[in-house]
């Protein structure tokens, strides 16, 4: 072969060649990790699962690992220790920490969740509309102290009246997990319950639902995604994307059946039954539970050192703009769809 057959050869394999490279799996976009801890595995979190389930992280760049942290406590031990990068979990305990003196506050960037999301659960049915006055001098489960749901509940007792330490036979050295058993087997005239053991409670004919502490207490940044104050610092965009996944999430569900919802975050709960789940998310959904977005409203904040200052567990008010910040909720508010 001469030399011009042997150019015209080798211009013909460069041009196969490049044309090979250009036709073959472009180099994958860079994908960020982030460690998410959640304080229980809950259908209240639904659009948490969503946003997994449906790819909405995935969409911007995000591979999410995800543990349940069981406990407020051992959630921010974890987020302060650098074990994970954002916790979902009650907005009181960046405010817990901010009163211990953290150099490094704990900033809350994305709310999930705006009312409490437990329930009064009485022993026999009622008849008629609940009369708040019918728990006076009976035997109440209630929850751990110090938390988010012990406060709300509380909260809502003085509000009609009746002082929990005075005018209840008040049990509260039950742990979390054991509430539902302990009612179960005879403790207490009346309990407050999560989701789905109140609807469990009720399936099995122990119980029935009466009145809902998240109707009762009003809305409060009740579960929020937060992170570190140096955290965000370093990984805004992170952040922001993380927070436009969990807007698309909650526009999705915001615009759901019931149905929809149950199918998409079933894989997630595979341990109870599909009836249940559908029968919680609809309590949810029917109430405005899950927020519409990621903005925590100051009013909401208030409303929350309000709960906690009747409960007798705040120091002193945290500053609004100390703990909060919005930027990125609403940023996601306004550009995704």
């Amino acid at each position: 072969m001469n030399r011009k057959r042997w150019s015209a050869a080798i211009a013909i394999l460069l041009a196969v060649a490049m044309s090979l490279t250009a036709c073959g799996p472009k180099k994958a976009e860079e994908v960020t990790k982030v460690r998410i801890g959640e304080v229980t595995r809950s259908i209240f979190y639904a659009p948490e699962y969503v946003a997994i389930a449906k790819g909405f992280f995935k969409e911007q760049g995000l591979e999410v690992d995800l543990t349940t942290t069981s406990g407020g406590d051992k959630t921010m031990t974890t987020l302060l220790s650098g074990g994970i990068d954002v916790a979902l979990v009650g907005s009181e305990t960046s405010i817990y920490v901010q009163q211990q003196g953290s150099g490094d506050p704990v900033i809350n960037f994305a709310q999930l969740t705006q009312t409490d999301g437990t329930f009064l659960v009485a022993r026999k049915p009622q008849s008629g509309a609940f009369d708040w006055n019918t728990l006076k001098g009976k035997t109440f489960l209630g929850q751990r102290k110090g938390g988010m749901p012990q406060m709300a509940g509380e909260f809502t007792l003085k509000k009609h009246g009746i002082n929990p330490q005075k005018d209840l036979n008040l049990i509260q050295n039950v742990d979390f997990a054991n509430i539902p058993s302990a009612f179960a087997s005879g403790t207490g005239e009346y309990v407050q319950l999560f989701e789905p053991q109140a609807t469990v409670i009720e399936k099995e004919g122990k119980g029935y639902v009466i009145a809902s502490f998240g109707v009762e207490s009003g809305k409060l940044p009740y579960t929020v995604f937060m992170a570190k104050k140096s955290f965000i610092d370093k990984n805004s965009n992170t952040i922001q994307k993380f927070t436009n996944a969990i807007q698309k999430a909650q526009n999705w569900v915001q615009s759901a059946s019931v149905d929809e919802i149950t199918d998409t975050i079933t894989p997630f709960f595979q341990d109870t039954d599909k009836q249940i789940i559908s029968g919680v998310v609809k309590r949810y959904k029917d109430q405005g539970s899950f927020a519409t977005d990621g903005i925590i409203d100051e009013q909401e904040w208030n409303n929350l050192q309000d709960v906690m200052q009747a409960a007798g567990e705040l120091k002193q008010r945290a500053d609004y703009k100390t703990l909060v910040n919005n930027q990125f909720a609403e940023k996601a508010k306004q550009s995704v769809k």
